[in-house]
């Protein structure tokens, strides 16, 4: 991790990542993706873990069009992951395709599709939590949405782990 991002930590309180970013990095997001383009600040895979970022440093997560290229059987890893690199209460939001529709199929790198329930089982309110009991996130109110355009949107904030 350059100097620059652990400036940004001190300065801002706080990270504002933008996993995935590619070429479309969110204003003010610091840019993460496992290709070196222009712009990107980490460069990283995101299915190798830990990620070269401090414990609970992020304020907020953004990724847009990444879970569905996520590798299934690594989905709980890289939410895991996510919730060690963000802060209490910090919020962390996703967009993807919904489930299998024709946004969805029409990329061959897609191998997860995702749909409401899918994020339940990150969300100790829901049954399906119980299965796997990964890190804790809280679904926020009103999502996830999806449009008929086929995408699906959901954010989640950090909830602190409890014993038992």
């Amino acid at each position: 991790m350059g100097q620059d991002i652990e400036k940004l930590i001190k300065d801002k309180g706080g990270l504002l990542l933008d996993i995935g970013a590619g070429e479309n990095i969110q204003k003010g997001f610091v840019g993460m993706d496992k290709r070196a383009l222009p712009g990107i600040d980490i460069v990283h895979d995101l299915e190798v873990f830990p990620y070269p970022i401090p414990d609970g440093c992020c304020i907020s997560i953004i990724g847009s069009h990444i879970v569905e290229h996520i590798k299934p059987w690594l989905m709980i890893d890289f939410m895991n992951e996510l919730w060690r690199v963000i802060k209490t209460d910090g919020q962390l939001a996703l967009v993807h395709p919904y489930g299998v529709n024709h946004l969805f199929v029409q990329d061959p790198t897609h191998c997860n599709p995702c749909s409401e329930a899918t994020w339940q089982y990150f969300d100790p309110q829901y049954p399906l939590y119980n299965i796997y009991k990964p890190s804790p996130w809280e679904i926020q109110k009103g999502f996830p949405v999806w449009n008929s355009s086929g995408i699906m949107e959901v954010v989640f904030r950090k909830k602190e782990k409890t014993s038992g």
